[in-house]
């Protein structure tokens, strides 16, 4: 009798077993599709200072910090947003989740704005729709004018501030 429930133990581990092993697969497996995208989001990190093609007089500032993206041109256009990056997508996409904004624009927050983005040679090129910057209206491609509907900015990473760890010279 003792060997008997001595067996079936051993079975019902090894069946536990064989079971559960499908599951962790199935999680390894989300994890390696999520790798990529994770690994987008890490070369994003930072602060980014460019403007937007064909107006170099009009700065734009992007720090993204984990899934937060601030984007500020001046005190009447920023938005605070969270952004996911959708796997699989040729250019790589972006999608902006508006939370916070100036009053002039409070009717956005909520809405979800894609874009595309690239870096190369270490400028970060994004570019959105125009006027419909919705996940729909996604651009196709970088190639795409202005007069198309596309807003494309070209930014460089700003090297992080070192601070002055050395003590005042006296005189």
């Amino acid at each position: 009798m003792k060997l008997l429930r001595h067996i079936f133990a051993i079975v019902w581990l090894v069946a536990t077993f064989i079971a559960n092993a499908g599951e962790q697969l199935t999680t390894k497996t989300k994890c390696v599709v999520n790798q990529p995208t994770n690994a987008e989001l890490q070369l994003l990190q930072g602060t980014w200072e460019g403007a937007v093609v064909g107006n170099k007089y009009e700065k734009i500032t992007i720090t993204i910090t984990g899934d937060s993206f601030h984007f500020h041109r001046d005190t009447n256009f920023w938005f605070d947003t969270t952004i996911t990056l959708p796997a699989g997508t040729n250019p790589k996409q972006l999608y902006a989740t508006i939370k916070g904004c100036p009053p002039s624009q409070a009717d956005s927050i909520g809405k979800v704005v894609g874009a595309i983005f690239k870096i190369e040679d270490g400028t970060l090129t994004l570019a959105t729709g125009g006027s419909d910057s919705s996940p729909e209206g996604t651009p196709k491609s970088f190639e795409a004018t202005e007069d198309k509907g596309l807003t494309r900015y070209e930014l460089k990473k700003v090297p992080p501030h070192k601070k002055n760890t050395q003590p005042p010279k006296s005189k």
